[in-house]
């Protein structure tokens, strides 16, 4: 009976790992496909894809004939799409910048609003500050779209439409990391802060060398989601931006026409490269914030 347990226990770990291999391998395929891709003439691109992107002589849509040809190995590798974004079409560089000129301000000022809110929730309890609070919640639940119209008439009647601070100003204040880091930090045992209360700490030492160090891993988390989720807006700009000379890259991408499909693909490498490398520079933090959220490791 036991060998039997052991067998079945087996079986059914091997099971459950070959259904996580290929749900890996299905969700991490278009990744590869475009990294790849990215080095493919554009002659072989026409050739394997060309089909895709057929129109009929009234310029409407046209069914498909053709088999489209996958290929994840190309047949000559080229650098010529690389040399095209990087050197001779500055337009991608200033997209991209504008990019990260957007959503770096974002990220930093929304954590340091974050943090010092979420310590005004965690050492003040009382009916105004759950009222607030319950705000916060609201406003989090609702999708974004909902607050583009508010949005969009408060910042014309404060003349910033067409200004980055259109973009800066909702996405610094935005409740989402409010609430995560509040809950996580009203976690923390109130015994401790009392024993620093005792050992002559003010609320600033209580601050920076109490409750930071515990909620890194969180604030890691938000850091790595809010990055996520603004270097891929697209109705902000869209919105607030009428100069597309600001737009970011992420819009700029749905502009490449049919004929520049291997561009397209090495731009959204290139467009890759910081979201992967934050993701796997926080991947353990990321992991740890989510894990341990509403609590704390002792």
């Amino acid at each position: 009976m036991k060998k039997r347990s052991e067998r079945k226990k087996l079986c059914i770990r091997i099971c459950l790992t070959v259904i996580a291999v290929v749900t890996a391998l299905i969700f991490i395929m278009p990744i590869v496909l475009t990294i790849s891709n990215s080095f493919m003439s554009a002659a072989e691109i026409t050739s394997n894809y060309g089909s895709i992107f057929q129109k009929t002589d009234t310029g409407g849509k046209q069914y498909i004939s053709q088999t489209v040809n996958l290929k994840f190995i190309p047949d000559m590798v080229t650098f010529s799409q690389y040399a095209t974004v990087l050197f001779k079409s500055p337009d991608y560089l200033l997209k991209f910048w504008n990019s990260v000129i957007l959503v770096v301000p974002i990220v930093v000022f929304q954590l340091v609003v974050a943090v010092l809110a979420a310590y005004g929730f965690t050492r003040t309890r009382g009916k105004l500050s759950a009222i607030v609070f319950f705000a916060y919640v609201i406003l989090m639940m609702m999708p974004y779209q909902v607050t583009l119209v508010p949005n969009y008439l408060v910042l014309n009647w404060m003349k910033l439409l067409d200004t980055n601070w259109s973009i800066w100003l909702p996405g610094i204040f935005s409740p989402f990391s409010v609430y995560l880091i509040t809950k996580y930090m009203r976690r923390i045992p109130v015994p401790l802060i009392e024993a620093a209360k005792i050992d002559g700490a003010n609320e600033f030492e209580v601050f920076t060398k109490i409750c930071i160090p515990i909620c890194k891993g969180v604030i890691t988390t938000c850091a790595i989601l809010v990055f996520m989720d603004y270097w891929n807006m697209v109705e902000q700009p869209l919105l607030f931006f009428t100069d597309t000379d600001k737009y970011p890259l992420s819009i700029f991408l749905s502009k490449i026409n049919a004929q520049e499909v291997g561009l397209a693909f090495a731009v959204a490498t290139f467009y890759m490269i910081p979201s992967l490398l934050i993701f796997l520079y926080g991947e353990d933090q990321l992991v740890e914030g989510i894990a341990y959220q509403g609590g704390v490791k002792g």
